[in-house]
């Protein structure tokens, strides 16, 4: 989800999915810096219209973001509210690890509470993103096996390896994504997969952002479909 009006919308969002044959599996909870305004600021309320959304539009998974360190009362709520929200809603949410922040090159800062693989293992649910766990300093297959068993969700993309979240195209960086596509293909992963890729580079010609596109998702489907 964006601050543009068109993400919100279930009726638009709907037309998009029949227009495109393309099923919407998870909506992204306004958790991101540049949606930090988007449905106010409370992020529990951000949680409940993101569930409305998703069960509007068929999607059957919510992804939001650990608790930063001064919210103390969203914390709490994913303690203890989280794991009984399958009593008001069949829309799963899955929290989505994170990783801490280098100032100038040189010192990290935590501004969430909860980012370590063990407190995400902690979550009923929760979503890998492979450029966040090489930032983290996490090894990929390692980091999925440690969640395997909650696992719903997958934010794929590659990383330069230089401290910072970028996103970059699968095969564009540190990260072994092949190999880590052909792992989630012996391990029959069944859960969904978004490419979550920086894509400003592309934006000025279509075709190169096409071609880039329909690449990534013919390499997904062709690595996900080797036999066991």
């Amino acid at each position: 989800m964006t601050p543009d009006p068109i993400t919100q919308d279930p009726h638009r969002l709907r037309e998009l999915s029949g227009g495109h044959g393309l099923a919407i599996r998870a909506i992204h909870a306004p958790f991101l810096l540049m949606t930090r305004r988007v449905w106010g600021t409370e992020p529990v309320a951000k949680i409940f219209r993101s569930i409305d959304l998703a069960e509007n539009v068929g999607a059957p998974l919510v992804v939001v973001h650990p608790p930063c360190r001064w919210q103390a009362g969203y914390g709490r709520w994913l303690d203890e509210q989280l794991p009984r929200l399958p009593e008001r809603t069949e829309v799963k949410v899955a929290v989505e690890n994170v990783f801490p922040i280098t100032i100038s090159g040189r010192r990290k800062v935590t501004f969430h509470a909860r980012q370590t693989l063990d407190h995400l293992a902690r979550f009923p649910h929760v979503v890998l993103d492979t450029s966040h766990a090489a930032v983290a300093g996490h090894d990929l297959l390692d980091a999925y096996r440690r969640l395997a068993d909650r696992l719903e969700h997958i934010h794929l993309s590659n990383n330069a390896g230089r401290g910072w979240d970028s996103h970059l195209p699968v095969d564009r960086g540190v990260l072994d994504i092949d190999g880590f596509l052909d792992h989630l293909a012996a391990e029959r992963f069944p859960g969904t997969i978004s490419l979550e890729l920086d894509l400003r580079p592309y934006l000025d010609t279509g075709t190169a952002l096409h071609e880039l596109l329909v690449g990534h998702r013919e390499l997904c489907g062709t690595r996900l479909s080797l036999p066991v």
